[in-house]
């Protein structure tokens, strides 16, 4: 007995097209944790501006010594989902964490935040109701709103890209829908653009409409104290519900969460089919998520060095002569056209020990590929200086600058 030959034979025929229109994208081992600086099989040390290690905590001491003691006191999972066998005091404890960091009432912890968008949206919509999302936002709220619309019948809509008239017209034409919902990136991870939360707050408010935030670029990154893009414009307290990843600035191992009143949290317990069927997070991920939290609460200065590390960078790679899109998050992406020339460009600074990825369609439009670089609290300017040169080295080499 074999698998399906025409089955074989359809995908190969697929990864040799992806092969040869040179989008073929190919996995790189890693042999140390996720730093600054990171050991990769084949090719020894290299830089790598292409993490979402924001804060360089995915190998701080603290938070892995956490995730040790979390697997010594916890065990390694938790056995069946939380209502059957028991929720464990440090999804508990991180779930108060988070909801305390973000500046809500509570929150709901998810094995991932993709998870976490995909559980709320068909929770707390039914038919009748609308969704409405902005046109950049990520693929989870993408397919959470599509998979909503399947199960609930609820009407969707998208909004042109940061237009609020567009999204304010949405609105009015749904005046009808009995539970409006406004969906947005809080920063869009594409194009490092922050979300204009002021008017999309007044925007929900003026039209009885839910705001929900998808924080994962901004939690740890945005605001004085790193809570996020509600912190950045002084709304923390404002927003009706956040989801964030726990895989990014916190660590960078796994999760995500939603958070909210209280009474979300209550809901999403009663009704969320992901917290319903699925087991919770692994307890060590628990343990080092709430490690990282508290250690963020304790060393704002960390966030600053985020900061200061991105003006850095963006203003030696303008100077150097490129054109990155403009901002002020540690998303620097740099606008190379065609999807084909943005591997290229990856590819040859992977020679020169930088790791960073290219990006191209349909993860971004047509004639918009971009290598999108990632700063790090844990990147010295030596290293930046380095990865800088490298740039300038294959951008001539390509004739970029």
């Amino acid at each position: 007995m074999s698998v399906n030959p025409r089955f074989v034979k359809e995908l190969g025929a697929t990864i040799d097209q992806l092969k040869a229109d040179r989008v073929y994208k190919r996995l790189n081992h890693l042999e140390s944790p996720q730093a600054a600086r990171v050991r990769m099989e084949g090719r020894g040390e290299v830089i790598i501006l292409s993490s979402n290690n924001y804060l360089g905590l995915s190998n701080e001491p603290e938070v892995v010594q956490a995730g040790i003691d979390g697997l010594k006191q916890f065990g390694a999972g938790t056995g069946s989902v939380r209502f059957i066998c028991g929720t464990f005091t440090v999804h508990r404890d991180l779930e108060a964490a988070l909801a305390r960091f973000v500046g809500a009432e509570a929150s709901m912890s998810y094995v991932s935040c993709w998870n976490a968008n995909e559980g709320l949206t068909s929770t707390i919509v039914q038919e009748g109701d609308f969704v409405v999302s902005d046109a950049l936002n990520h693929a989870s709220i993408i397919d959470s709103i599509r998979l909503a619309k399947a199960i609930t019948k609820c009407t969707t809509a998208v909004y042109k890209h940061g237009d609020l008239d567009d999204l304010r017209e949405k609105l009015r034409g749904a005046k009808g829908a009995g539970r409006r919902v406004v969906w947005t990136d809080g920063v869009f991870s594409m194009e490092g653009a922050i979300a204009r939360l002021p008017d999309l707050v007044q925007i929900a408010r003026d039209h009885d409409a839910i705001l929900v935030v998808d924080d994962s670029h901004a939690t740890g990154v945005l605001g004085k104290t790193g809570r996020g893009t509600a912190e950045h414009y002084g709304l923390l307290g404002e927003i009706d519900v956040i989801t964030s990843t726990l895989g990014k600035a916190l660590g960078g191992a796994a999760g995500g969460f939603a958070a909210g009143p209280a009474v979300l949290a209550d809901y999403l317990i009663q009704r969320s089919r992901p917290q319903l069927f699925s087991n919770a997070l692994p307890p060590t991920v628990a343990a080092s998520a709430l490690a990282a939290v508290r250690f963020i609460e304790r060393h704002p200065e960390r966030v600053e060095t985020l900061r200061a590390n991105t003006r850095y960078f963006r203003d030696q790679i303008t100077a150097a002569g490129f054109k990155p899109l403009p901002g002020e998050t540690p998303i620097v992406p740099i606008i190379v056209g065609e999807t084909a020339a943005a591997i290229q460009m990856s590819d040859m600074l992977l020679d020169e020990g930088v790791f960073v990825t290219g990006f191209g369609f349909p993860v971004v439009p047509q004639g918009q590929a971009r290598v999108r670089c990632q700063i790090s609290a844990a990147h010295t300017r030596g290293d930046l200086d380095a990865a800088i040169e490298a740039f300038k080295k294959v951008g001539r080499k390509l004739r970029l600058i």
